[in-house]
């Protein structure tokens, strides 16, 4: 019998991996969609959608999908999707500041769709503005690691190019600089050949929240709820996780 439970959460867990894989794909395919319409279908004179094509496939996205979304953005394909892109402010469980970025062709359901699930998941939806001032955008480039690249290599690789700061983010260094430096950043590190995974403005938080053990397990079943919505793009918080509970949740991850 322990062998076939193991198999059964075996078998669950590779299907809620998939899952996820799946929605991380389609909304990396609607960035791309929405970047074509935006800018145009080349990737050359468009570096939202450059950098949109490069994170998809660096996510090993099929460039089938890849191509198909450019081209129903362009117009050189019929079935393109009119998006609409709709931001949400709210707070997580613990007073965490939350801020919900969609890409949705119905806003009615969008709307709905985030007000049910943060009610349901311990948070609430709140007014414009008081929630954002909490965050700043900031353009974030992400640098590879690989090939024995130090801080030091990418500090000096993106100086002069707008960055403000840099810092090890785990598996990437993250290069903060303004939004409007972001291809910039990019364009020095690929000069100085250093690998990037990702170039995008995104939400940074000004001021964090610390959470506890269970505190940090009713933010991420909002988080995975929120994950799970079609119209949800990318979910900013301003949770702080201490060294202490993310070692405990590792020890539950691997358990």
């Amino acid at each position: 019998m322990s062998g076939h439970s193991k198999w059964a959460t075996t078998k669950h867990k590779k299907a809620a991996i998939d899952a996820k894989r799946g929605k991380m794909f389609a909304r990396m395919v609607k960035n791309i969609e929405v970047a074509a319409r935006t800018g145009g279908g080349d990737p050359a004179g468009n570096p939202t959608l450059y950098d949109a094509i490069q994170k998809a496939k660096k996510a090993s996205v099929p460039a089938d999908n890849i191509d198909r979304a450019v081209k129903r953005g362009s117009g050189a394909t019929d079935g393109s999707v009119q998006y609409e892109s709709i931001s949400y402010e709210g707070y997580a469980p613990g007073g965490v500041a939350i801020l919900i970025e969609c890409l949705t062709d119905n806003r009615n359901r969008a709307a709905s769709d985030v007000r049910t699930t943060l009610s349901r998941n311990g948070g609430n939806l709140a007014d414009p503005g008081s929630v954002s001032y909490l965050f700043n955008r900031r353009g974030v480039v992400e640098a590879e690691k690989a090939g024995g690249t130090t801080e030091d290599d990418v500090l000096m690789a993106v100086l002069d190019a707008g960055a403000d700061e840099v810092e090890d983010g785990g598996d990437t260094f993250l290069i903060y600089c303004d939004p409007k430096d972001v291809v910039a950043v990019r364009t020095a590190l690929q000069d100085a050949g250093i690998d990037y995974a990702a170039a995008e403005s995104r939400w940074v938080p000004s001021m964090k929240v610390p959470v506890d053990l269970d505190g940090a397990h009713k933010v991420q079943r909002l988080l995975d709820a929120l994950d799970d919505l079609d119209d949800v793009q990318d979910v900013y918080t301003n949770e702080d996780v201490p060294a202490d509970v993310a070692a405990q949740l590792a020890e539950e991850d691997e358990d």
